[in-house]
């Protein structure tokens, strides 16, 4: 099959690679993937992995494990990305997504989905609803990553938020917070950002004007130190800071003030896959809008060339041969 293939930090596209062939998983051809921030930092160095890199996605179910149902051939899937043992501290205490022996798709022990297949337990898979086409599934995971902020954050309308950062994953974030009725405020440095938060009622707010202390919820999703400095002197004392940025690099810090002003610091990362099906297929989350470019599978290269530049929203990948 064809794939794209990192090592030493470098990505490359490989033809006839072996299809993936997992004992006990779903063979799923994949039909779109998703070019996310945490790929491009991948290919900087952010983990030490070497495989066919991509975690969002949307495929279809080709082959399932013996004694599996047969309703799930043919069917429409988008799949969890963490695969975990069940057997772990971890997994019996309910963390599966923090499994001491998981593997992560396209990032840590496991092949990803910027590939004409992929392997996944049927545990990680979900049925994609009818009403969802696969330009608004190929959306799931980032969407449920933004959605882990009310997992773990009990957000009330009379609170203020500030959101940092209006990218790929901000967008999102940007859209379910807005749906809570807190008091939002988003901080968007490119004019196709802004345009877009607009187009949905969101309130903008320039970087001078954040000020200090005023925030209850700060949510971090820019990936970058002057991002974070900025989230963290918005932050009131006993508030919270969300942060939901991986990137490659240390980030030198004073944590004293966030001892002083009693922050609590919450680190955010993967989240449930049902609930943002759910925003989808109600229509109360619309996606569509973030698609920036598609190219092929052949194209990957330029895909991720193009997802590098500076304000560029969501790349999608065909992974299927053209015809």
């Amino acid at each position: 099959m064809r794939a794209l293939w990192l090592e030493n930090n470098r990505i490359q596209v490989r033809e006839n690679l072996p299809q993936p062939d997992r004992p006990g998983e779903a063979l799923l051809k994949v039909r779109l993937a998703g070019v996310c921030g945490t790929d491009l930092e991948l290919v900087k160095g952010y983990y030490p992995f070497t495989g066919i890199p991509g975690h969002e996605f949307v495929g279809e179910v080709v082959s399932i494990p013996a004694g599996a149902s047969p309703e799930w051939l043919g069917r429409r899937v988008v799949g969890e990305i963490n695969a975990w043992c069940g057997s772990c501290e971890q997994c019996l205490g309910g963390r599966p997504t923090h499994c001491e022996r998981r593997s992560v798709l396209g990032i840590k022990d496991r092949d990803g989905v910027f590939a004409e297949y992929v392997s996944l337990p049927l545990g990680n898979l979900h049925l994609v609803p009818d009403a969802v086409t696969d330009r608004q599934a190929v959306f799931t995971e980032p969407l449920a990553a933004a959605l882990e902020i009310q997992q773990q954050v009990q957000i009330r309308p009379s609170d203020r938020i500030l959101l940092v950062g209006a990218g790929r994953l901000g967008q999102l974030i940007a859209q379910t917070l807005a749906l809570t009725g807190a008091g939002l405020r988003v901080v968007a440095r490119h004019a196709v950002q802004r345009e877009l938060l607009r187009g949905r009622g969101i309130a903008l707010i320039d970087e001078a004007e954040v000020q200090d202390w005023r925030y209850d919820l700060v949510v971090e999703a820019t990936g970058s130190p002057q991002g974070f400095d900025l989230a963290r002197r918005a932050v009131r004392p006993r508030g919270t800071l969300v942060l939901k940025s991986t990137y490659k690099g240390a980030l030198t810090l004073n944590f004293s003030p966030l001892v002083v002003d009693e922050v609590t610091l919450v680190g955010s990362r993967c989240g449930p896959f049902a609930p943002a099906l759910r925003l989808l297929e109600q229509g109360r989350v619309d996606p569509a809008g973030l698609i920036a470019a598609e190219y092929g599978l052949a194209e990957a290269l330029q895909a991720f060339a193009e997802a590098e530049k500076r304000g560029m929203l969501k790349v999608l990948v065909n992974c299927q041969p053209a015809g």
